[in-house]
């Protein structure tokens, strides 16, 4: 019995010294740290990857918060400004109306024919004599007389007439005249190019608006999303 003992525990001793390299071996075997190798060079690949990807993002961070005191300024005082002055200038240009008083100065030749009727009074500038025949008829049967009547109508005499002729007309006439002309601008061509300005600096415009101003509000924009990060 004691020898079997004895022969059991040398055996156990054998098998731990035997298995103490192999776990030796298989944790160190790369040379890197058991938690980071995991036995998978897949696993060591992504704790690597997650590792890299955090210090990246830390430091990206880092910097952002270091120029940010440089930045918004710039944003503030030159870009924003300029942004929106040329927004509301396309604004106003692609809704602008244009009015002018355009001056004619020319001639037009016109050629027709004008009916004339019409009833009017004129007036002899001087004598008209008149000599007509007449016939006399001699009462209680008497008879006739045929004659000649003569008469002189005097000057300053009005007479009415009535009028109805053709008057042809071919003349050339001056045209001198002020028109006043309003046209919108976004009917025109210059409608469209102004249409697409807008539509580019319109959202360019609104982010920039929506952009923090100061170093206190890029700190509290950056404590709420690492606090409170949005649902979904």
């Amino acid at each position: 019995m004691a020898d079997d003992t004895e022969n059991n525990q040398t055996n156990e001793t054998g098998e731990q010294a035997e298995t103490q390299p192999v776990e030796t071996q298989s944790s160190d075997g790369s040379g890197l740290p058991h938690w980071l190798w995991g036995q998978k060079p897949w696993d060591a690949f992504k704790t690597f990857a997650i590792l890299f990807s955090f210090a990246l993002n830390l430091t990206l961070v880092i910097i952002l918060l270091a120029v940010a005191g440089l930045i918004i300024p710039i944003v503030n005082d030159i870009v924003e400004p300029i942004v929106e002055g040329l927004n509301d200038s396309f604004v106003e240009m692609s809704e602008a109306t244009i009015e002018q008083d355009i001056t004619i100065d020319t001639t037009m030749p016109i050629s027709f024919t004008l009916p004339l009727e019409q009833s009017t009074v004129v007036v002899l500038t001087e004598d008209v004599p008149l000599s007509v025949p007449a016939r006399f008829v001699l009462p209680g049967g008497g008879g006739e007389i045929n004659g000649q009547v003569s008469i002189v109508m005097p000057a300053g005499l009005p007479l009415p007439v009535a009028m109805s002729m053709e008057v042809p007309v071919n003349q050339t006439i001056p045209v001198q005249m002020q028109v006043p002309v309003e046209i919108p601008l976004a009917e025109t061509e210059l409608g469209g190019p102004f249409f697409k300005l807008r539509a580019l600096f319109g959202p360019l415009n609104d982010m920039l608006k929506n952009l923090p101003s100061t170093n206190e509000e890029v700190g509290e924009r950056v404590k709420q999303a690492v606090i409170e990060p949005p649902d979904g």
